[in-house]
């Protein structure tokens, strides 16, 4: 099995385990990290979900040497008819797996080794990255003529703007943990055999708090980008209306007993 997962009361790992591929990814894969985090969006029990590639490497990218035998027959016109993306209705999975997912829960990616190709697009689906010391981004598949479509072109921009993003594209070069984190690729660098235990540490202090308001905040970053401010700030204020009443409101009469004053993280 290429894809086993942990639970730890709120918090699930997700694990992708073909390290004798430097977990580059297959359809199984790919169909199975796509199915774990569909069970993991449903499961009211789960919070925050940890996305770690076993043995050294987050992920390689597409596996090329499935990507060849596409030449073969009809396999490219298969490939393309099971992951096109319709017009309306559900979006199919990415070639990576989840990468079209759009789930209301947080996942933190935890990146050993490369993130490179279709696995950096893999991170970039991540709400947040916490990157190994040695770990590094690239988009590698520059050098065979395979395009980004897990969402690389969209997400890079997003997050370190569009002159940075282009240039690391269209170069195809290695982007190591230390340049991630100054230019917002990522958002925290540990030591190198770190990373799952420093995301799913983060993963449990996010999924002790309200989570309701968490799960709003998160959605309300994504639905505003790109919208003007009058628009985004009526969506903000939409979209935090109903937990406000469910959570903030108890939690206000917590403040004023006493608990959590001075910015007090422990006690709340």
């Amino acid at each position: 099995m290429t894809v086993r997962v942990d639970i730890d009361g709120p918090v699930t790992t997700v694990i992708h385990s073909r390290p004798e591929a430097r977990n580059a990814m297959d359809p199984e894969s790919a169909d199975a990290l796509f199915d774990a985090f569909k069970a993991f969006e449903a499961d009211p029990n789960a919070k925050v979900a940890v996305l770690w590639g076993e043995g050294g490497a987050f992920c390689a990218g597409w596996d090329l040497k499935f990507a060849s035998s596409l030449a073969e027959g009809d396999g490219l016109a298969r490939l393309k008819e099971s992951l096109d993306i319709p017009d309306e209705g559900e979006m199919p999975r990415g070639p990576l797996g989840p990468s079209r997912l759009a789930l209301d829960k947080p996942v933190i990616a935890a990146v050993a080794g490369p993130a490179v190709a279709g696995g950096m697009e893999l991170a970039l689906w991540c709400d947040i990255r916490v990157m190994e010391e040695d770990a590094y981004l690239g988009v590698y598949c520059r050098r065979w003529g395979i395009p980004l479509v897990d969402g690389g072109t969209v997400r890079l921009p997003r997050l370190v703007g569009q002159g940075r993003a282009l240039e690391i594209i269209m170069t195809g070069r290695k982007v190591p943990a230390d340049e991630c984190l100054r230019i917002g690729a990522c958002e925290k660098v540990v030591p190198s055999g770190q990373s799952r235990e420093a995301a799913e540490a983060l993963a449990q202090e996010i999924a002790r708090f309200p989570f309701e308001c968490v799960r709003a905040d998160r959605r309300s970053v994504y639905l505003q980008h790109g919208l003007p401010v009058r628009e985004a700030l009526t969506r903000e204020w939409r979209n935090g209306q109903s937990c406000l009443q469910n959570e903030g409101i108890a939690g206000a009469g917590r403040f004023s007993s006493g608990k959590g004053r001075h910015g007090n993280f422990a006690d709340i």
